[in-house]
């Protein structure tokens, strides 16, 4: 999460284009920055051993094990706006998963979800908007945003095998069904992360740049490994 602001910060900076394929290790537990918190057991998360991180980015919680997770940092201008960010970055996106044998779509467009508190836990995965990867009507891929002064970030979750239940193992109350899909299971096969990346890479295009990865900022790695922050809602 730190390396993914670093690169936010830098786009607004000096108007780079930054694309970031990575995945979590170990797996992790992502809330939301505004998802209430209180709604998971705590307790039952120590127990698992579960790792958590507060997302720069709005959005419920994520579960990151068997993904490949893909970071977009760049100018709102390269896009033309938000809104056309986000389905244009899931069309390419969808252009790459297609080349492996499938037939994504991308979802009805309706209004994104504010990046506000929801009401009680729904992972990310238990329903779909607008612009978001579907495949045979069920979410593939789930991404969130966030601006800062003229730059954005723009990173989610491509589900390759597994599973988000645990989500609802360690939430106090109910949750929507999932209504994921995963790579695998649609293929047939089981599939690599380096499979993947390498899909997205040859369909992305130019107009961005793979990042030489540094050392976030000291301040970034602090704030997103201080409880008060990942725990703060």
């Amino acid at each position: 999460m730190a390396v993914d602001v670093a690169l936010l910060e830098r786009a607004d900076r000096v108007g780079e284009a930054f694309l970031r394929l990575y995945r979590f290790d170990p797996a992790c537990l992502s809330l939301g920055r505004n998802e209430a918190a209180g709604g998971y057991d705590r307790a039952a998360i120590a127990r698992r051993g579960i790792d958590v991180v507060r997302r720069p980015t709005g959005g419920a919680a994520v579960w990151h094990e068997h993904e490949l997770t893909y970071a977009v940092a760049a100018p709102i201008a390269t896009f033309g706006g938000l809104r056309r960010a986000y389905q244009a970055i899931h069309a390419r996106l969808a252009t790459g998963l297609g080349a492996l044998g499938m037939s994504p779509t991308l979802a009805v467009n309706r209004p994104l979800p504010p990046s506000t508190a929801l009401s009680r836990p729904a992972g990310c995965f238990a329903l779909s908007v607008g612009g978001e990867i579907l495949v045979s009507g069920r979410k593939l891929v789930g991404s969130a945003q966030v601006r800062r002064g003229g730059a954005f970030l723009q990173h989610g979750s491509i589900l390759l095998d597994g599973s988000q239940e645990i989500i609802t193992a360690v939430s106090r109350k109910p949750q929507a069904a999932s209504a994921a899909t995963t790579l695998s299971a649609e293929l047939g096969r089981q599939v690599t992360w380096e499979e993947v990346a390498n899909a997205i890479m040859s369909a992305w295009g130019t107009g961005v740049t793979s990042p030489n990865l540094h050392e976030p900022p000291p301040t970034s790695i602090t704030l997103f490994s201080d409880p008060a922050w990942t725990w703060r809602r």
